[in-house]
C-alpha cells in the first residue's frame, strides 16, 4: 500500500472545509484540530480539549471523514481523541460511493444509499427560520412535503450559497418520509447524478440507471448547476424528468440562479424547469439574520446577550452560515478561554471576520451602480427632477445607502443634492413597503446588494 502524506491530505480537507462550511466555522472548530496518524484505515484526529472534540463530533464529523474521503480513498474511518482520551470512530461501509455520514433517526432513508444521500437531523422545518426573504420557498416547499398529490412540478429553489436552499431541501425529505415511509424518494447531488450516469455508461448499465431513478416518488437534485455545459448528463436528466412528471410524480430542484439564467443549460431544459414553481431565495435582512441567531443561541451552553446577537446580525451578511459561524466562534471563546460574552469580546473574536463583511461600500459607488442599472444619468441622483423613471431608482439608492453603509440620514441625503434626512428616510420607507408586493423591485434590490457586496 502506498505511504499516505496525512499532512497534505489535512491541507486539501481543509480547504475543502473552507469552501463548504464557512471561513469562520473552519477557523473556529477545524483549525484547532491535527492529524496524528494513519493505521490500517483510520485517520486519527487530535483535539485539544475534549469540548472542541465533543463539538465537531456533533455537527462535523460527517463532512470531515467525506472530504478525507474525496482526498484518498484508502481513509476508511476517523477517529477523534484528546489525549489520552479516545473517541468515536467515524465511518462508511467499504466498496460504497462516499457520501457524508449523518445520524438519521429512519433507518429506510438509507435503503437506497446510491440514490438518497445521508440526511442532516438539524435540517427540518422546525428548525427554519422565515422571513420575508425565504417565506415563498419555504410556504412552497412545506406544501410539496405535505401534499399527498404533486403540487408543483417541478419546485424549483433557487439563491446565493448560504441562505437555506440545502436547508429546505432536507425538510422535504424529512417532512414526506415522516408522513409516508414507504415512498421512494431519490435526494442527491447533480454531481453525484453525473458520477451515477456515467458509471452507467462505462459499465454498459444505462438500462437499470433509467429504471432507478425513474421509479422513485420523489427525485430530489440539489446544485443543478453543476451539470451545465454536461450535454450527456443534460440529456439524462432530461428523459428522466419528462418520464417523472408525465407520471405524476414530484420534481425538486435546487440550484444558485433562475432556469432562465443558468448559462450552459439547453433551452428545452431550461423551459421544463421552469414549469412549475420557481420560488427564490433572497438575501438575508436584519430582521431574518437576528431571528436565526436567536435560534441558534438557545441551543448553546452559555447565554448570550441580545445586544450581542443584535450586533452580530448587523455585521455578518454575507449568508446564513457565516452567521453560524461566527455565533460557533463567540461560543467557542466564551467556553474555551472563560470570557465574559459581550459586544466588546464579540468584536475581538470576529475582528477578521467583520474587516472582511465590512468592505467600505460608498454612497457614491451605490449611485453608480443603480443609475447603471436602471440607464440613467449619474447626475439624475442629485437633480430635482420628479419623473418616475429617476424618482424611483434615486429612492433604491437612499435605500441601499441605508441599508449598506454606516452613515446616519443627514449624511446620506447631503450626498443626494443636499436633501433633508426626512426626504432619505420616506424614500427608505417608500422602498420597503413596495418590496412586500413588487417582486420586479425585490430582484432588483437583491441583484444590486449582490453587486455591491461582491
Amino acid at each position: 500500500m502506498h505511504e499516505v502524506d496525512i499532512e497534505k491530505i489535512w491541507k486539501a480537507v481543509f480547504v475543502r472545509l473552507q469552501s463548504s462550511l464557512g471561513n469562520a466555522t473552519v477557523e473556529t472548530w477545524i483549525a484547532p484540530l491535527s492529524v496524528d496518524r494513519f493505521e490500517n484505515g483510520v485517520l486519527y484526529i487530535n483535539a485539544p480539549n475534549m469540548f472542541l472534540r465533543d463539538w465537531v463530533q456533533k455537527d462535523y464529523a460527517d463532512k470531515i471523514l467525506h472530504s478525507c474521503i474525496q482526498e484518498n480513498r484508502a481513509i476508511k474511518e476517523v477517529e477523534f481523541s484528546v489525549v489520552g482520551i479516545p473517541s468515536h470512530i467515524y465511518s462508511v461501509p467499504v466498496n460504497t460511493v462516499p457520501e457524508p455520514v449523518a445520524v438519521v433517526p429512519d433507518r429506510r432513508l438509507e435503503e437506497h444509499s446510491d440514490l438518497c444521500i445521508p440526511l442532516d437531523p438539524k435540517l427540518t422545518f422546525d428548525n427554519f427560520v422565515v422571513g420575508k426573504p425565504n417565506e415563498l420557498a419555504y410556504a412552497a416547499a412545506l406544501r410539496v412535503a405535505e401534499s399527498d398529490q404533486v403540487a408543483f412540478n417541478p419546485l424549483f429553489l433557487y439563491g446565493p450559497v448560504g441562505l437555506g436552499k440545502t436547508h429546505l431541501m432536507n425538510a422535504i425529505a424529512w417532512s414526506i418520509k415522516s408522513r409516508s415511509p414507504d415512498r421512494n424518494i431519490a435526494y442527491l447531488s447533480a454531481e453525484k447524478f453525473m458520477y451515477q450516469f456515467v458509471k452507467a455508461v462505462r459499465y454498459k448499465d444505462t438500462m437499470a440507471f433509467k429504471e432507478q431513478f425513474r421509479s422513485v416518488d420523489v427525485l430530489m437534485i440539489d446544485d443543478i448547476q453543476f451539470i451545465c455545459g454536461k450535454d450527456s448528463t443534460q440529456e439524462e436528466f432530461f428523459h428522466t424528468f419528462n418520464a417523472l412528471v408525465d407520471n405524476k410524480r414530484q420534481v425538486v430542484v435546487s440550484a444558485d440562479k433562475s432556469p432562465s439564467d443558468l448559462d450552459g443549460m439547453e433551452e428545452r431544459l431550461k423551459s421544463r424547469l421552469g414549469w412549475g414553481l420557481v420560488a427564490d431565495i433572497h438575501p438575508t435582512t436584519y430582521e431574518l439574520r437576528l431571528g436565526i441567531l436567536h435560534a441558534k443561541a438557545t441551543l448553546f451552553p452559555v447565554e448570550i446577550p441580545d445586544k450581542v446577537l443584535e450586533f452580530v446580525a448587523h455585521k455578518i451578511t454575507s449568508n446564513i452560515r457565516e452567521l453560524e459561524g461566527a455565533l460557533n466562534r463567540i461560543v467557542a471563546n466564551a467556553v474555551l478561554v472563560g470570557r465574559e460574552v459581550t459586544v466588546d469580546s464579540a468584536r475581538d473574536v470576529l475582528s477578521d471576520l467583520l474587516r472582511v463583511s465590512e468592505k467600505k461600500i460608498t454612497v457614491e459607488e451605490i449611485q453608480k451602480k443603480v443609475a447603471a442599472h436602471y440607464a440613467i444619468k449619474l447626475s439624475d441622483m442629485s437633480s430635482s427632477r420628479r419623473v418616475r423613471q429617476v424618482a424611483l431608482p434615486r429612492q433604491v439608492a437612499m435605500y441601499l445607502s441605508k441599508k449598506l453603509t454606516t452613515l446616519s440620514l443627514p449624511e446620506i441625503g447631503k450626498i443626494f443634492g443636499d436633501r433633508d434626512h426626512t426626504t432619505v428616510l420616506h424614500a427608505v420607507k417608500r422602498i420597503e413597503k413596495s418590496l412586500e408586493s413588487d417582486n420586479s423591485l425585490a430582484e432588483d434590490i437583491r441583484l444590486l446588494t449582490q453587486v455591491m457586496e461582491k
